[in-house]
C-alpha cells in the first residue's frame, strides 16, 4: 500500500507538472522572442526621422554609426534608386537579408522578420519624401532572442522536480502512517492466532484503522475471557464432583475385603485421580464468579439445612457430632443457590477428608443488617498456614486435594463484597468464616469480627487442606 501511494502520487504530480510546465516554458520562450524583436523594432524606428529628411549616403553613414547597433555592425539601411539615369540605390552597413526579403517588406508595408545565419533580421519599412520606401535592417542574434529562456526553464524544472519530490515524500509519510498500524494489526492477529493471548495493538492511526485496532483489542479481551471462563467452568464442575466422590470413597472403605471391594476402591481412587488431574490442568484461569442482581439469590438457611441433611447421614456413619444453628428463619443472600451449595460442599467435604472419624463439626448462620456470616467449624487438628490455604491451588500435590475448594468459597464471598477468613474455632480446630455482603460493600468484615469477638486463638495441632 505504501509504494502504491507513492507511485500514484508520483504519476499524478508528474502529469500536473508536465501539463503546466511545458506550456509555460513555451510561453516564456515566445515572450523572450517578442521582447527581443519589439526592442529591435523600436531601435530601427529611430532612423525614420533621418530618412524622412535626407537620403545622402554621408548623412546616413553618420546617423547609423551613432547608434549602438550600427557601431556593432548589426544595422543596415537600404534606400532604392531614385528617378533619373544617374540615380543609384544606397546601402549602408552589412546586408544580411536577401533581395526577395527586401522586396516583400516594401510590398507589405510593415515590418517583417527573416531568418539568416546566426539569428534573424528585422526589416522595418520607412516611407521617403520621394514616395519610395527605404528598409532599415536590424540584425537580432539568436542569443538575444532567447535571452533568459534557459534560466526560466531551469527554474521551472527545479520547481517541477521539487513538487514531485515533495509529493512523493508526503505520500510516503502518509503511506507509513497508514501502513504501520495495519502491519501492527496484522502482526497482532498473527500472534493471537499462534496462541499469544496478550497480543494487543496501539489504538492509533487513521480513524478507520483506529476503529479496527479497538475492535481487535476488544475481540482479544473477549477471547481471553472466554478461555478463562471455559477453564474455570471445567475446574469448578470437576471440583463439584468431589462431594459424590468423597461419599463413594467412604462407602467403598466400609465394603470390607474381597476382590469386588478392592476393585471398587481402586476404581474410586482412579476416578478421584482423574478428577484431580482435570482440576489441576484447568486451574490456571481466574474464576469468574458473578454477583447476582437485586432481588436474586437464595435462602441461606434453607440451603444449609438441605446440605446438612445430606452430610448428616455420612457423619452418623463416622460417629461425628453435628450442630446447626441460625437456620430457624429465612436468610436471603445475594448468592445463587448453586454457588452456595458448591461452597458449603467444599468446606464440609474438607472436614470429612482432613479430620479423623468422630471429629465433631458445626455450621452457624449469623444474620446481620448489612452482612450474613456462615461459620463452618470443626474439632480437628487445624490448618498450618491459613493465609496460604486461601491461595488458589496451594494445596500441594497430594491425592484428593486440588486447592480449589477454599478458592471457590472466597470467590463466592468476594462477588458480594465480602470475604473469607480462617481461624481457630471454639471446638478446638478450624473455623472458616464466610462474610456475605448484602449491599455489595465489604461491610461484612466488621459484623464478622463482632460475631467472633471474645474468641482467643489457641495453639493447635496443624493440618493442611
Amino acid at each position: 500500500m505504501r509504494w502504491a501511494l507513492v507511485k500514484v502520487s508520483l504519476a499524478v504530480t508528474a502529469m500536473v507538472v508536465i501539463a503546466f510546465a511545458v506550456p509555460l516554458a513555451l510561453v516564456v520562450k515566445e515572450m523572450a522572442n517578442d521582447r527581443a524583436f519589439s526592442n529591435a523594432e523600436r531601435r530601427a524606428a529611430g532612423l525614420a526621422p533621418v530618412l524622412a529628411i535626407t537620403t545622402d549616403r554621408g548623412e546616413l553613414d553618420r546617423a547609423v554609426a551613432t547608434t549602438e547597433d550600427g557601431a556593432a555592425g548589426r544595422m543596415a539601411v537600404h534606400v532604392p534608386a531614385g528617378e533619373g539615369p544617374e540615380a543609384e540605390a544606397v546601402e549602408i552597413g552589412t546586408r544580411r537579408a536577401t533581395e526577395e526579403d527586401l522586396r516583400t517588406t516594401r510590398e507589405l508595408g510593415r515590418a517583417t522578420i527573416a531568418e539568416v545565419a546566426g539569428g534573424s533580421v528585422l526589416l522595418q519599412p520607412t516611407a521617403l519624401s520621394t514616395g519610395q520606401v527605404a528598409v532599415v535592417e536590424l540584425f537580432v542574434p539568436e542569443g538575444e532572442a532567447t535571452n533568459g529562456v534557459t534560466t526560466a526553464w531551469l527554474v521551472l524544472a527545479g520547481v517541477g522536480i521539487g513538487l514531485i519530490v515533495g509529493s512523493v515524500a508526503v505520500a510516503d509519510r502518509l503511506g507509513v502512517r497508514m501502513v504501520q498500524p495495519a502491519q501492527r494489526l496484522a502482526g497482532a492477529a498473527h500472534d493471537l492466532g499462534e496462541g499469544k493471548l496478550g497480543a494487543r495493538v496501539p489504538e492509533e492511526g487513521p480513524p478507520e484503522l483506529k476503529s479496527a485496532a479497538i475492535a481487535f483489542n476488544s475481540m482479544a479481551d473477549q477471547v481471553v475471557q472466554l478461555l478463562a471462563n471455559e477453564r474455570e467452568l471445567a475446574a469448578d464442575l470437576s471440583h463439584r464432583l468431589r462431594t459424590p466422590l468423597t461419599v463413594l470413597r467412604l462407602n467403598a472403605a466400609s465394603l470390607g475385603s474381597g476382590p469386588a471391594a478392592d476393585q471398587t476402591r481402586a476404581a474410586v481412587e482412579q476416578l478421584e485421580r482423574e478428577v484431580d488431574t482435570i482440576i489441576r490442568t484447568a486451574r490456571e484461569a481466574k474464576p469468574q464468579t458473578q454477583a447476582t442482581g437485586p432481588g436474586a439469590g437464595c435462602d441461606a438457611s434453607e440451603v444449609v439445612r438441605e446440605r446438612m441433611d445430606f452430610w448428616s447421614a455420612l457423619a452418623e456413619d463416622e460417629g461425628r457430632k453435628v450442630r446447626v444453628a441460625g437456620v430457624d428463619r429465612p436468610v436471603r443472600i445475594p448468592v445463587a443457590r448453586p454457588e452456595l451449595v458448591a461452597a458449603l460442599d467444599a468446606l464440609l467435604g474438607n472436614v470429612f477428608r482432613h479430620t479423623p472419624e468422630g471429629t465433631a463439626f458445626s455450621v452457624d448462620v449469623h444474620n446481620g443488617d448489612d452482612a450474613v456470616i456462615v461459620l463452618v467449624s470443626d474439632a480437628g487438628p487445624g490448618i498450618a498456614d491459613p493465609a496460604a490455604a486461601l491461595v488458589r491451588g496451594n494445596s500441594g500435590r497430594r491425592d484428593g486435594s486440588t486447592g480449589l475448594g477454599l478458592d471457590i468459597v472466597r470467590q463466592m464471598a468476594e462477588a458480594t463484597g465480602g470475604d473469607v477468613a480462617i481461624g481457630h474455632s471454639v471446638l478446638g480446630g478450624t473455623e472458616v468464616r464466610i462474610w456475605i455482603g448484602l449491599d455489595g460493600r465489604r461491610s461484612g468484615t466488621s459484623a464478622g469480627r463482632r460475631a467472633g469477638r471474645g474468641r482467643r486463638k489457641r495453639p493447635a495441632a496443624q493440618r493442611a487442606r
